[in-house]
């Protein structure tokens, strides 16, 4: 029970931090002009991209940290600030440049598969994303947990998957404001994840900071 409690906390922290939303806007932008077919096929190339990025951040992240003398309460602190700056801009409902710069995004409408990039990393499975992934997978627990965890990236990429082969359905259904609204309340949750992250990692860092009773 207390697996699948985590692993729905897991699901929901993906959700806010990938933000599906956030891929409606961007394909019926980038895509303006395509035929049908190729938006799906765009939209199913950027869920593929979620997917495979997150899964092997999350199964290779911890490795890879410890290649460069990383441990996971330093890398918590600053994925945290990351997320929280990611949290920041979807608060004022903008994408922010931690996703990606203006000149990204120049540079996108030029490209004739947008799909993998920039559509599926850096806009959405970007690096607050992966950083999240990692730091899920370290709080995993072992096998199930971890197993848990692949599940709950799939789910989200089936979500963002879904949002943007109805990308014209949910404009016209919530609009712009409507999508506005949700996004700030997930930036709202997000800058709660990552205060949670930061808080973490600082008491690992320094145990100093949880008082009395750390000693």
């Amino acid at each position: 029970m207390n697996l699948l409690l985590a692993g729905l906390h897991t699901l929901i922290g993906l959700i806010v931090i990938v933000n599906p939303l956030l891929g409606v806007s961007a394909i019926a932008t980038l895509t303006s002009g395509d035929s049908p077919a190729h938006r799906a096929l765009t939209a199913r190339y950027a869920a593929m991209t979620i997917a495979i990025v997150l899964i092997a951040a999350a199964l290779a992240g911890e490795f890879l940290l410890g290649l460069f003398g990383i441990s996971i309460p330093e890398f918590k602190v600053g994925g945290g600030i990351l997320i929280l700056l990611m949290a920041i801009a979807m608060l004022n409902a903008t994408p922010g440049n931690t996703r990606q710069t203006p000149e990204e995004q120049s540079e996108a409408q030029d490209k004739r598969q947008i799909g993998v990039v920039p559509l599926g990393i850096p806009l959405l499975a970007g690096p607050g994303a992966i950083s999240a992934a990692i730091i899920y997978a370290q709080k995993s627990g072992g096998p199930i947990g971890m197993a848990i965890l692949i599940v709950d990236i799939l789910l989200v990429a089936a979500i963002a998957w879904l949002a943007m082969r109805s990308s014209d359905v949910l404009s016209r259904l919530i609009g712009q404001t409507g999508i506005n609204i949700a996004t700030r309340i997930m930036g709202l949750i997000l800058s709660a994840i990552a205060i949670g992250f930061i808080a973490q990692g600082l008491l690992v860092l320094f145990p100093v900071l949880a008082g009395p009773a750390a000693g």
